[in-house]
């Protein structure tokens, strides 16, 4: 059983039925992240040049076959970060370096499958609103996905010349507690084992044939036994 698990019961997530009013409880302030503001950019680069780090095997035989690369995390490094408040809007420009790890498959000169990790960096140059100065100072987080179908190598130290399809949403945090209406504590349910019913088919059967012996269907006859 799980929350998702047909489990009935108004302690739970789920969806509102009748007047939403009804079972709320009290006042909670929480503690959570605020997004401000968020915009994504999606980029497809070609001839991009993916240097390679900590190549597994050590030592490959060159020269290597590019298989594929993606990203390894969902959130990516920003630096250089400079951000210009709009006189004219409530926006600002935001500026900054979007640094993301990535992991790169090959194959070397002996067929010897490999990998290595090496750093797809990108800037970016994008309006988005900004809260007003206070104590408690914003961030600028990126949270990202990469993937390279295709690249041609270079050479052992340059690594891979690639085609990059890039996806970028660069959000303006805050942690900040917020007041919001609450229905009480969830109530969890117990946990439902997983298990591969590999009998399952075999149990559903009849203990005995179904049905009573003697016209067969589609014909007139009746069978030998009946």
């Amino acid at each position: 059983m799980s929350f998702y698990s047909n489990f009935q019961s108004d302690k739970c997530p789920g969806m509102i039925t009748g007047n939403p009013l009804n079972g709320l409880t009290e006042k909670v302030c929480i503690q959570a992240e605020k997004i401000f503001d968020a915009g994504i950019k999606q980029t497809q680069m070609e001839n991009y040049t993916l240097t390679l780090t900590d190549l597994d095997p050590a030592d490959p035989t060159y020269p290597l076959t590019f298989v594929s690369a993606r990203s390894t995390t969902s959130e990516a490094t920003v630096t250089n970060l400079n951000i210009e408040r709009q006189t004219d809007k409530p926006c600002a420009r935001v500026q900054a370096t979007v640094s993301i790890p990535v992991e790169v498959l090959y194959t070397d000169a002996a067929g010897v499958e490999g990998s290595a990790t090496g750093t797809v960096s990108m800037p970016v140059d994008v309006l988005l609103y900004v809260p007003a100065p206070s104590i408690m100072p914003f961030t600028v987080k990126a949270v990202v996905s990469v993937v390279a179908p295709e690249g041609t190598f270079i050479s052992a130290t340059e690594g891979f010349s690639v085609s990059l399809c890039v996806t970028i949403i660069l959000k303006i945090a805050m942690p900040v507690e917020i007041l919001v209406p609450s229905y009480g504590y969830c109530v969890i349910p117990p946990a439902q084992e997983y298990s591969q019913e590999v009998c399952a088919g075999f149990f559903e059967l009849p203990l005995y044939p179904q049905g009573r012996p003697g016209a067969c269907k589609g014909c007139n006859n009746t069978c030998p036994n009946g």
